[in-house]
């Protein structure tokens, strides 16, 4: 990787900032929001989850490990709602968008990797 350093010897330095509403932040509310759901019934979960947003559609995809009884879609309607999408001329309306879930059983591999001192039959 090239440094990070212009010719004349200072810093380049970069970053993004976006303002509340924008979809980016919506996404990250709608993953919390997931992972807030699943640790008030199941302290132990484990989640890896990432949401993404298009034309009135909401998708996550990820895996979780967790004995909580979850309903993402209703979570991530609840979520989108609290943000203020509230109908198509804003580009999202929580109550008819299409919502995807791609959350799956973490993979063994995985768990045993990120869980130190026990077997995978007790993750």
């Amino acid at each position: 990787m090239p440094d990070a350093v212009a010719p004349s010897g200072r810093f380049l330095f970069t970053s993004e900032a976006v303002s509340e509403g924008h979809a980016d932040k919506m996404c990250d509310r709608v993953s919390d929001a997931v992972l807030d759901s699943c640790l008030a019934s199941d302290p132990e979960a484990r989640v890896s989850c990432e949401t993404c947003t298009k034309s009135n559609m909401v998708m996550i995809l990820g895996e979780a490990i967790t004995k909580a009884n979850v309903n993402y879609e209703q979570v991530i309607r609840e979520a989108v709602k609290s943000v203020g999408y509230d109908s198509d001329e804003k580009g999202l309306d929580w109550r008819t968008m299409n919502v995807i879930v791609a959350i799956e059983d973490q993979t063994p591999d995985l768990a045993q990797a990120i869980t130190v001192g026990k077997a995978v039959e007790d993750v």
